[in-house]
């Protein structure tokens, strides 16, 4: 089913272009240009992510807004046309998870858009124990990681270190990052330790570990495992 996004702003023209432009980008966009019907197609819907502008005649976003978040932790993109650091704050503590300033173009709102779908994705399937990763799949509670249907014959400290880059799938994770949440920061190891086991994994995962897909290097921070 595709991902579902609630587009709210009283500028019509706008909304039937963004409307269009997200749903060329795969998606169900669902309108509303006022504060009330907004929270109707919210009640009745309950969309993936809203985007919401905060400038509305009656209702206006900073409401429509509370009003979500006593109901649903859906994610929240606000519209403004106002940048002051004020409105942003205000914004953060009504839980909004971005804000985005008129006037903005449509690319770089899907790109948004797909940041927070993927960091929802992943907070979700944290706490269900399982931690995804294009087609690696790291089982937390019981201590099992898969590379599409194979189990991955993992040491200890092989299935850490994949579990650390799981987690921040797509991100870059430090060196200093790994080696604490590897071996614990009270554990003195190298670079050199990190780089091994960088190494043994890649042979486990990558098709040819010399020219790595997956487990990528960052030069001269880190790794980062693609999602």
């Amino acid at each position: 089913m595709a991902v579902r996004i609630l587009a709210v702003d009283d500028d019509k023209t706008l909304l039937r272009f963004l409307g269009e432009y997200l749903e060329r980008e795969g998606y169900q966009v669902l309108t509303a240009d006022r504060g009330q019907k907004a929270l109707r197609v919210f009640y009745e819907k309950q969309p993936d992510l809203v985007v919401l502008d905060v400038m509305m005649p009656g209702m206006d976003g900073w409401e429509v807004c509370a009003r979500i978040r006593e109901l649903a932790d859906t994610p929240v993109i606000m519209l403004t046309a106002k940048s002051a650091e004020s409105d942003k704050l205000r914004g953060f503590r009504l839980g909004v998870d971005d804000y985005v300033t008129k006037p903005f173009s449509f690319a770089e709102l899907a790109a948004r858009i797909r940041a927070i779908l993927g960091r929802t994705a992943a907070r979700e399937q944290s706490r269900e124990g399982r931690l995804v990763a294009g087609d690696i799949l790291v089982d937390m509670k019981k201590r099992e990681a898969f590379l599409g249907d194979r189990q991955l014959q993992l040491t200890p400290t092989e299935f850490r270190l994949l579990a650390a880059v799981a987690a921040r799938a797509g991100e870059a994770v430090s060196q200093e990052e790994l080696l604490a949440s590897v071996w614990g920061s009270y554990r003195k190891r190298g670079d050199s330790t990190l780089r091994r086991y960088v190494w043994l994994l890649r042979k486990k995962i990558e098709e040819d570990p010399e020219n790595p897909t997956r487990l990528r290097t960052v030069r001269g921070y880190g790794y980062m495992l693609e999602s």
